[in-house]
């Protein structure tokens, strides 16, 4: 027997349907795993509901499979967690950059592919398969927008709406390393090493030791550590290693540990919830924002503050990617 063009169309769109569904339960398991690097409340419940949104569309698309006479792959959500779990075991070695450009490659698939089945449902005339082509174009399309900001504030200088876990941030710091020529004097590099070499504990590694030591200890050598920073910095300018000096710098504004008067925003420490978050908003450079929420972060730690501050390097990073 001959095969119709609408069996054709058929067999295409099942499997397209199932390939989707099967990049979605990978989808869900990306965003499950995303929420312990929220930045903010608002993101973590953002990812969260994501997951969640994620399990409605995979329930309508093996809907629309056995509307059309198939079955779902009832292993697909099994493997949707393991690809998940290989590709979060895989991108601890990689830096950040390369983790979230891994997650925007998936979104992108599921996008291009929404896309297809949608002009396959119309050539067969299948108005509900349509809809739900729809639906997903627009969820899609929404976190390609949404990674591709993060992206940018990454880019811009963050901090983006998701933290790197400890092991991305040493890779990270391993790649800006070697790409990063700097011109140090000798007795500058061994004075500055001096300094540093007294309290080579990561900060990781006190937060572990702190564990089972007092509080006090901890402070102390956290103190030591950001003395020992700020010592280094002062050291590689005099000795006219500016560049390296900058470096410093930037770690410095990264943990939080500036002195008052060199942040961005004058009289900061004075400043209520409602005054400090509208002085945010008025940063226009993405490393001033990233300084704030480093300080704001390390000191008061108020959300709201946090959040105002992330929503306007979000905004600075949309207009950077052409995103309204």
């Amino acid at each position: 027997m001959a095969t119709t063009k609408t069996q054709v169309d058929t067999g295409t769109l099942l499997a397209q349907l199932r390939t989707v569904l099967d990049l979605t339960h990978t989808e869900i398991q990306v965003a499950e795993t995303r929420v312990a690097q929220a930045r903010t409340e608002a993101v973590r419940t953002e990812l969260t509901q994501n997951a969640e949104n994620g399990r409605i569309r995979a329930e309508a698309i093996e809907k629309a499979i056995r509307d059309l006479g198939g079955f779902p792959d009832v292993i697909g959500p099994f493997l949707g967690r393991a690809a998940a779990a290989v590709k979060a075991l895989t991108e601890q070695a990689e830096p950040f950059d390369e983790a979230l450009l891994g997650d925007l490659a998936l979104e992108n698939q599921l996008l291009d592919r929404s896309r297809y089945i949608k002009a396959l449902a119309v050539a067969a005339k299948n108005k509900d398969v349509e809809e739900l082509a729809t639906r997903l174009i627009t969820a899609h399309s929404a976190t390609v927008d949404w990674l591709t900001t993060v992206l940018a504030e990454d880019a811009l200088g963050g901090p983006a709406a998701l933290r790197r876990t400890p092991v991305q941030a040493a890779a990270g710091a391993v790649v800006r390393v070697v790409n990063l020529p700097m011109t140090w004097s000798a007795r500058g590099v061994e004075r500055a090493a001096e300094a540093v070499r007294s309290v080579r504990p990561t900060v990781s590694e006190l937060v572990d030791r702190g564990q089972r030591t007092t509080e006090i200890a901890t402070k102390t050598l956290v103190g030591a550590r950001d003395s020992a920073l700020e010592a280094a910095e002062k050291i590689t300018r005099n000795e006219g290693a500016g560049r390296a000096a900058e470096a410093i710098h930037a770690t410095r504004s990264a943990a939080g540990v500036l002195d008052a008067d060199e942040l961005p925003i004058a009289d900061y420490d004075d400043l209520n919830v409602n005054d400090a978050a509208t002085a945010v908003k008025d940063l226009t450079d993405p490393a001033d924002i990233r300084v704030i929420i480093a300080y704001e972060e390390a000191h008061k730690n108020r959300a709201r503050v946090v959040s105002a501050a992330q929503t306007r390097l979000a905004a600075i990073a949309q207009e950077v990617v052409g995103i309204s």
